[in-house]
């Protein structure tokens, strides 16, 4: 079945609840699948980390409803446990669409009861209302009890308690403040995990909090998946058996959802991890180059000083290496990167532009149309995409990728560490009342923009990509 853990809005709690949740069935030695609704790249880091198993993205978004039921179902065949973590309120969705893409339109997706986490740090019988009203609010959801987060004292717990009885709803955890744990964030989230030097012990105190405020007798059942025989078939590239991919993984580019480095693989494609920061050469016998998105920003001084590694990129492109770069891997790319303090940083050089860091957060869904043949997709495509960064480019493009719509009045609202989604509902069409805005930046041979994409329904996609790498010697 599996268990979706979910907000009552943004900010209760929800990943630290996870994240206990995850540390202990891993501790007592429990395989268990996690998932993320929603665009996130930090929050599955996280998941990764303490299970040792990759997390999945589902988001009908980015994908389809169809998409995020097989990635579901294919995902879990192996495990016995299952845990989703939900994004900002339970039913915050894509704006003027009712649900769309919340929590509880994916909980109703692939029919998986909810878990739902109240922050009671403010209030004590007004608990009985909130319940009442999240249970009732949507009747096709099952809602298999509530965590009480951030409870102040053993009187305040009777009383929501108390509160609580005559609803006969299970209390499945109970968390008091604990000031104690708390993960770094900065301007764009949770600080990624590969620069927490100091994480185990975190670790061992979710895990120690996992074991001693969960019901693990009403709650362990919950979380046990249920198999399928719901079976994908993939085509591998054009007389392809492996087509070498440098992929940029390290501290400064870490944002790659898995399900496209899993396509990747099942194509045909055979992925080379590589780091801008410290190796000094694109890797040899690479057909391809991947540069993701993540924090080059905060790294540029080091990026910057491994000239010879921007030396190889650029020849690389230069010669006519398929290059796609994705929002941090298009920063890199630049003349320069501006930092927060105003330092400037050379990078690559291959795009006639700079990326100035600044105060404006870029947010939310995009939909577009290709304005040009590229390594990725034929002009005229529509693509659902995501932004999610605070920098600008110095130089609009001469010859772009996109048509962009959904610029204009969306996005999304931050609060603390979790964005809340104010986005068009699917299928945005393009429309002429709405300013069209043109980005991305295409070259021969290169596809870079800030639209971060999501390749799990359009398989099409990586193989056009790994079709062009076949073709470069």
């Amino acid at each position: 079945m599996s268990i979706v853990v979910a907000g009552e809005r943004s900010g209760v709690g929800k990943t630290t609840i996870t994240l206990a949740m995850l540390s202990y069935l891993q501790k007592i030695g429990l395989q268990v699948q996690s998932f993320k609704v929603g665009p996130d790249y930090i929050d599955p880091m996280f998941h990764r980390y303490v299970t040792g198993r990759p997390c999945y993205n589902l988001d009908p978004v980015l994908t389809s409803e169809a998409y995020v039921r097989q990635c579901f179902a294919l995902n879990t065949q192996k495990v016995k446990y299952g845990l989703v973590e939900g994004v900002m309120g339970l039913f915050d969705g894509a704006a003027g669409r009712g649900d769309y893409a919340s929590t509880a339109h994916i909980a109703r997706l692939l029919n998986l009861p909810v878990l739902l986490v109240i922050d009671c740090s403010r209030m004590s019988h007004s608990i009985a209302a909130l319940v009442h009203g999240y249970r009732s609010f949507d009747p096709r959801l099952q809602l298999a009890g509530v965590v009480l987060n951030r409870v102040g004292s053993d009187r305040h717990l009777e009383l929501l308690k108390s509160a609580l009885e005559p609803l006969a709803i299970p209390i499945l955890g109970i968390l008091h403040r604990h000031d104690g744990i708390t993960i770094p964030d900065r301007h764009l989230g949770l600080v990624p995990t590969a620069e927490l030097t100091d994480l185990n012990p975190l670790i061992e105190q979710l895990a120690e909090s996992g074991k001693t405020s969960f019901d693990w007798s009403k709650l362990l059942p919950l979380l046990e998946t249920t198999p399928t025989s719901e079976i994908w078939e993939w085509e591998t590239c054009e007389g392809a058996n492996q087509v070498s991919i440098a992929i940029a993984q390290d501290a400064a580019f870490s944002f790659y959802y898995q399900d496209n480095l899993d396509l990747l693989e099942r194509l045909g494609g055979k992925l080379i991890p590589w780091s801008p920061l410290t190796d000094k050469e694109v890797p040899e016998g690479a057909q391809g180059l991947y540069l993701g998105g993540g924090f080059p920003e905060m790294f540029a001084a080091q990026l910057s000083q491994n000239e010879s590694a921007r030396q190889s990129v650029y020849a690389a492109i230069q010669a006519g290496m398929p290059t796609y770069a994705e929002c941090g891997g298009l920063m890199y790319l630049c003349q320069h990167i501006i930092d927060f303090e105003a330092r400037s940083h050379p990078m690559v050089g291959i795009l006639p532009t700079a990326a100035v860091m600044g105060k404006r957060l870029t947010l939310g869904y995009r939909q577009a149309i290709a304005c040009q043949n590229s390594i990725l997709f034929p002009r005229g495509t529509l693509i659902n995409g995501h932004e999610f960064h605070r920098s600008y480019l110095t130089q609009e493009p001469d010859v772009p990728l996109y048509q962009v719509q959904g610029t204009q009045g969306t996005g999304y609202r931050v609060q603390g560490t979790e964005s809340e989604m104010t986005t068009p509902h699917p299928p945005y069409p393009i429309s002429d009342s709405v300013p069209a805005i043109f980005e991305g930046w295409h070259l021969p041979h290169l596809h870079a923009s800030y639209i971060h994409l999501h390749w799990g329904a359009t398989p099409e996609i990586p193989r056009r990509f790994l079709n062009n790498c076949l073709r470069f010697t």
